[in-house]
């Protein structure tokens, strides 16, 4: 009777550590805050791994790290760069083209110059400076030749904050993807990737965008299931400028004039295949305007997109392009 008890005992434990529950990892990183979300046995707790893609992210990318891969490229002290930085170099080349220069990483000079990067910047501006500064602006002065970068002009400054938390989300999918996890939701900083469904709750990963509150406060205007796919999202109320008329100005500085974007544009969500994708073109969808948005995505179906913006009576309209999901 004893053994028997023991035995039943034995396969509960085992079948217990073989069941497959929500394991939740989150902090902060890169600013802001991370949380992944993904279905495992018990045991399986993959922290150190995440903490290894957000330090290689941050060794290679990050502007805020003084002996990284891109602080060093600016500083001129290096040319031959890792295989993160050929890989979203790749990527924002290709969006820099598709918008025709919209999206461009070399506007880092110029993000400082607003103190709005990296770097605090004590001169002041005006437009004699900035017109300095705008002639190292320009993606087509670098160049890739396999893993070594090569500058037609030394100056240029390269920031790829608006697209390196998208490919850290890619990144982590492409772990999980190897540990075969097939159900699971990626969160840095609301640049989101999901696959299959939450486990607990047998139904699909629920995500939401925020009203564009400029008081802080947070509310979602918009909830949904994002079926394996990932959504980017900007607004100019999580960080503006301010004019002296009062007028708002986004934190994302205009690549052909080197001024903050003066824009109507509050908040764009973008749905693409993977995250650094989503994460670059909602950048560049906040600066072109609601015309220009619409006429790319008619070309550009592989995209889909989430509009709030304010109309010329100073009301909240919503825009939804490419089949943006309903629920």
């Amino acid at each position: 009777m004893k053994r028997y008890y023991f035995t039943t005992l034995l396969l509960v434990l085992l079948s217990c550590n073989n069941e497959l529950t929500n394991t939740k990892l989150k902090g902060p990183i890169f600013g802001t805050f991370y949380e992944v979300t993904y279905a495992a046995k018990v045991n399986e707790n993959y922290q150190k791994a995440l903490d290894s893609i957000f330090a290689a992210v941050n060794q290679s990318m990050s502007n805020y790290q003084s002996d990284s891969d891109i602080s060093k490229v600016n500083k001129h002290e290096l040319d031959v760069v890792d295989s993160y930085f050929v890989e979203v170099f790749k990527a924002a080349k290709e969006i820099y083209k598709q918008t025709d220069g919209v999206f461009d990483p070399t506007i880092g000079m110029l993000v400082n110059a607003w103190n709005l990067g990296s770097e605090e910047y004590k001169t002041r501006l005006d437009s004699l400076k900035i017109d300095s500064l705008m002639q190292y602006v320009g993606f087509d002065k670098v160049k890739l030749n396999n893993n070594v970068l090569i500058k037609s002009d030394p100056k240029p400054y390269i920031d790829f904050n608006a697209i390196a938390k998208g490919y850290a989300v890619d990144l982590v999918a492409a772990f999980l993807d190897s540990k075969a996890r097939d159900n699971y939701m990626i969160n840095i900083g609301g640049e989101l990737r999901t696959k299959g469904i939450n486990i607990e709750k047998q139904s699909g990963w629920t995500v939401g965008i925020e009203n564009p509150n400029f008081d802080g406060t947070q509310s979602y205007d918009k909830v949904f299931v994002l079926k394996n796919s990932a959504m980017a999202t900007t607004g100019i109320y999580r960080k503006f400028k301010l004019d002296e008329n009062g007028k708002r100005y986004a934190h994302i500085i205009n690549t052909k004039t080197g001024y903050p974007t003066r824009t109507n544009i509050l908040s764009v969500s973008v749905i693409a295949e993977n995250c650094m994708m989503a994460d670059g073109y909602a950048t560049a969808f906040q600066a072109m305007g609601i015309d220009k948005v619409k006429a790319f995505l008619s070309m550009h179906t592989e995209l889909k997109a989430y509009i709030i913006f304010e109309n010329n009576n100073k009301n909240l309209e919503i825009l939804s392009l490419n089949n943006f999901p309903v629920n």
